[in-house]
């Protein structure tokens, strides 16, 4: 469940390492920072401590890194991912941002789940972390998305010219040969899962915990639970947990080849239903959101419109996200010290040296 990186939900960092590594303005600095500074940001140091904490939620102990190159280049990562949060903290506070306690208890509380307290602390002390770290860095992640909402994410506006236009241009993709049916699910399998990308890392190891999981998700579900929230956070399939369980529209001769259980939780449902459909000690929450039967879909058809919207929405704050992100690195004082050091020594150099994701 502490798998969840720095990056949680509509986070700015993860989806960025990439495309930002070793980015912004690298500057000289007049003094020698200990080799416990990683890297400085307009004066604020990332500490190999602050790197170390970061590298133990987001490795899983039983898949840590088998090199000291691996483990190194994980952490280069997570050097540049707190370089990029140091940068939207700092414009945070110029702003007057703030987290307030209640906030951070709410995520925290999320990240726990349906785990146990005894359970939740057992995987902190797995990986040398307590209460108190995991709700700074939750404090840190909040504020940064909440910059990234206010400069942002607030500002994006897509018009109706604008979706009339992708209409046209893409008027052929809205003709329909076959029924489609859209249909999302929440996976919960018998046994552990490497692979695991929910958002609580919430993972049921046998078949029993994997039963008491699924009757768990159908009653939050009978209760008005939101089944998209509910698969991001606990849905065991890597590829769609983290859209909500979304399979997209799957037509009618596609579904003819899924097994029969799943295919008749499909087609003897009405949309909006969900069924569970459990074999082999896994289970699958089906849920039917809609049904589209052959022909040309207009602007008026339902969904057309809305789908458009946030599909222009999506790719619009996508770019200006990463245009705002690599101008505030650009308009900042950094220097990547450990960067520096590898690329220089082409080896860490003493005090640089990873320790082990469990040691401190």
């Amino acid at each position: 469940m502490l798998e969840h990186d720095l990056s949680a939900r509509g986070t700015v960092l993860g989806v960025l390492v990439a495309a930002l590594a070793l980015a912004g303005a690298c500057q000289s600095s007049s003094s020698t920072p200990s080799t416990d500074v990683w890297a400085v940001v307009n004066g604020e140091e990332v500490t190999r401590d602050d790197v170390e904490k970061a590298f133990r939620r987001v490795v899983q102990p039983a898949t840590s890194p088998t090199s000291e190159d691996e483990a190194l280049t994980v952490k280069l990562g997570i050097v540049d991912e707190l370089i990029t949060q140091e940068v939207l903290l700092g414009r945070a506070r110029a702003l007057n941002l703030t987290v307030t306690d209640a906030e951070v208890d709410a995520a925290f509380n999320e990240r726990k789940g349906n785990l146990t307290e005894d359970a939740f602390q057992q995987q902190l002390r797995e990986r040398s972390l307590n209460d108190v770290d995991l709700k700074e860095a939750l404090r840190r992640e909040l504020l940064a998305d909440k910059l990234i909402d206010l400069e942002v994410t607030s500002k994006i506006t897509i018009t109706d010219a604008d979706i009339a236009a992708f209409y046209e241009a893409n008027r052929a993709n809205f003709s329909v040969a076959e029924t489609q049916y859209r249909i999302a699910q929440i996976v919960v399998t018998p046994g552990p899962d490497p692979q695991l990308r929910n958002r609580l890392g919430d993972d049921a190891t046998t078949p029993a915990a994997a039963q008491r999981k699924a009757q768990m998700l159908m009653q939050r579900l009978q209760q008005g639970g939101d089944f998209v929230q509910l698969a991001m956070d606990y849905s065991e399939d890597p590829q769609t947990a983290p859209q909500g369980g979304d399979l997209g529209f799957v037509p009618a001769s596609a579904l003819a080849q899924v097994p029969p259980q799943l295919r008749n939780a499909v087609l003897q449902s009405e949309p909006g239903s969900v069924n569970l459909v459990s074999a082999g000690g896994g289970h699958t929450l089906v849920l039917l959101v809609s049904k589209e039967p052959a022909g040309q879909r207009s602007l008026d058809t339902p969904g057309v419109r809305d789908n458009i919207r946030e599909l222009l929405r999506g790719r619009k704050e996508q770019l200006l996200r990463m245009a705002y992100i690599t101008s505030a690195r650009g308009d900042a004082e950094i220097t990547n010290y450990l960067a520096r050091s590898i690329a220089q020594s082409q080896s860490p150099p003493s005090g640089l040296s990873p320790s082990p994701p469990g040691n401190k």
